[in-house]
């Protein structure tokens, strides 16, 4: 594809449907989530006494922090400490999703946040984590990935089969997705594999985290799993830093209890039981990690005491590293309705992208609990979430938002029928950081991801977006294509729609090259800031410390599989088995 040609007299419409990917997490609240507000273990942090202590306190109670907690608990007294509360909590799963990327709350389950490199971007803030959030895909890390990373292959594979025991199915292929797949099989990327969770070169369907009745898992569910006596879960409790002793003896820092405050701004102390081998273990996540390891005095020395803070331990690798897979994405109006589906079919291909797709009920979000009538929306990439504004956010206000919203109303409702192939590429290559903003654990920092620094990064995105313009012009995918819809005007339509707070660039022939850079978003799979071998060793222990591990994407150096919240579930477990088993060693 040399370039993407001039807009087609329908951009209007099509533009506006252009929002990009991952359309609709119309995730409904699961029984198992429903009942973790019954469980005794759950608290609120503004009831937890001022002092406690525990053999492990677990600071995220995320995608890795819950399969950890509940599998230390089976033997130990841990203490799960998460800054959000329980996921989708006495509101439907659409309203509550909807106003939690819009950030409108201190309490929402996400926290928006907008990248150095202009990109928007969301944080989990609930318990479950990002897997309350994402588009429910589930697939496991490649072999050549588990090698590399020096996992043990067997305890990872129990590991994984844990994880899918308790909240993995295998999903209802929709015609808009079997059409996708068979496009993907057309244009060459082969083999067809079926149904498999693993990672292979070729076309599969991978499993999923909604249930048959359309209900989304989450990782909270595996505290389900839990050993009630051994375990206590404080909601809305945030870290502001770990606390270090010297002891005789020991080179090093010991890490021996933290501090959180509750939403009333009241400071709870726990500590770690006597012990050596009691542990204070990090699962705050890409940004949390290693913002709290900073907060806590380690870190690059110069940052910390441009700050005020107190060094600890000078280490300069903590933050670096930081790396986001870029996603393109492409709208491709329908002329037949879609049923809605999240990413079901992947591509995995030679060149090192990944082609995936979502589609929708012309992306629409039910207007009352039960009603059949749907509203004109994108879901989550509506104008109430800022996922399209280029507004910055302090000027996107309840008005402008409604105003937004509005004017999609207005809008044919043929702009909202289709749907969005998208691809992300492998690693990436290029990488940035994160930095203190503030010293308020409230607070996002700052994170610049450096998208396509690289030129390798960026010539995989060229091949993925080669490989979705022929998946257009596919046989197999000609029933939900307009016949005299060109593909330089689909993409061009795409192209022109406000995905980022970047610079546009006003012409009406791009490159793929072009596209790539103009129209790049998150697939929030970002990943490091505390990589094995530069802050971490193989067992997630902190350098320069002891008492204290990292166990989250934050150790990743590249995304594991296509998807990665299959492997960090899998590595919340692997840790919690390994750890028990080191406890018990003479």
């Amino acid at each position: 594809m040399a370039a993407l040609g001039r807009a087609s007299s329908s951009a209007p419409v099509l533009a506006a449907a252009a929002a990009v990917l991952l359309s609709l997490c119309l995730a409904a609240l699961s029984e198992e989530q429903e009942q973790l507000e019954n469980l005794r273990f759950v608290r609120h942090a503004q009831d937890a006494p001022l002092v406690s202590s525990y053999n492990y306190i677990v600071i995220g109670g995320g995608t890795a922090g819950c399969p950890l907690a509940a599998t230390l608990s089976e033997h130990s007294r841990v203490l799960l400490l998460e800054r959000g509360g329980l996921p989708y909590a006495n509101m439907s799963s659409e309203q509550h999703f909807t106003d939690a990327l819009a950030d409108t709350s201190p309490a929402s389950p996400a926290q928006r946040f907008i990248s150095e490199d202009g990109v928007v971007n969301a944080r989990a803030r609930v318990l479950g984590g990002g897997s309350c959030l994402n588009a429910g895909f589930y697939t496991r890390a490649s072999n050549e990935y588990v090698r590399a990373a020096g996992w043990d292959a067997r305890l990872v594979n129990s590991s994984y089969r844990w994880v899918e025991r308790s909240l993995v199915f295998r999903p209802d292929v929709p015609p808009w997705q079997a059409a996708l797949r068979d496009a993907l099989l057309e244009v060459g990327v082969t083999p067809d594999n079926g149904f498999t969770f693993d990672h292979v070169t070729g076309t599969k369907i991978g499993g999923t985290i909604f249930d048959n009745s359309g209900q989304r898992h989450t990782a909270a569910d595996f505290l389900r799993h839990a050993r009630p006596r051994g375990l206590t879960v404080l909601l809305y409790a945030t870290v502001s830093r770990i606390l270090f002793k010297s002891q005789d003896g020991v080179p090093y820092p010991v890490a021996y209890g933290v501090v959180f405050s509750d939403p009333l701004g009241v400071q709870h102390r726990v500590y770690l039981r006597d012990g050596d081998k009691n542990e204070v273990i990090v699962s705050a996540g890409t940004l949390g990690s290693p913002q709290l390891l900073m907060l806590s005095g380690v870190g690059p020395q110069a940052h910390l005491e441009a700050h005020g803070i107190e060094v600890i331990v000078d280490q300069p690798m903590v933050g670096q590293g930081v790396a986001d897979n870029p996603m393109n994405s492409v709208f491709i109006p329908s002329p037949v309705p879609v049923e809605l589906s999240l990413v079901q079919v992947v591509g995995i291909t030679r060149s090192g992208s990944f082609i995936e797709g979502v589609s929708g009920s012309e992306f629409g979000m039910p207007v009352s609990d039960g009603a059949l009538r749907w509203a004109r929306s994108f879901g989550m990439l509506s104008p109430q979430t800022g996922q399209l504004g280029t507004l910055p956010p302090k000027q996107r206000t309840p008005e402008a938002l409604q105003r937004a919203a509005e004017a999609m109303m207005r809008l044919d409702r043929r702009a909202f029928r289709g749907g969005f192939i998208l691809e992300k590429i492998l690693g990436p290559v290029s990488s940035g950081h994160v930095e203190l903003r503030t010293t308020d654990p409230r607070a996002n920092p700052s994170v610049t991801f450096n998208y396509f620094r690289e030129a390798e990064d960026l010539e995989r995105c060229v091949h993925g977006i080669e490989t979705i313009e022929r998946v257009i012009q596919s046989r197999a995918f000609s029933n939900f294509t307009y016949a005299n819809a060109s593909v330089e005007s689909i993409f061009t339509d795409s192209a022109n729609f406000p995905v980022n707070l970047l610079p546009r660039h006003v012409n009406d022939s791009r490159s793929p090259e072009q596209y790539c850079m103009d129209t790049v978003m998150t697939i929030w799979h970002y990943h490091g800031g505390c990589h094995v071998g530069a802050v971490v060793d193989d067992d997630y222990r902190v350098f320069g410390v002891q008492g204290l591990r990292v166990i989250d994407s934050s150790t990743f150096k590249y995304s594991p599989g296509t998807n990665p919240q299959a492997t960090v579930m899998m590595l919340g477990r692997y840790m919690g088995v390994k750890i028990q088993s080191e406890r018990w060693k003479k």
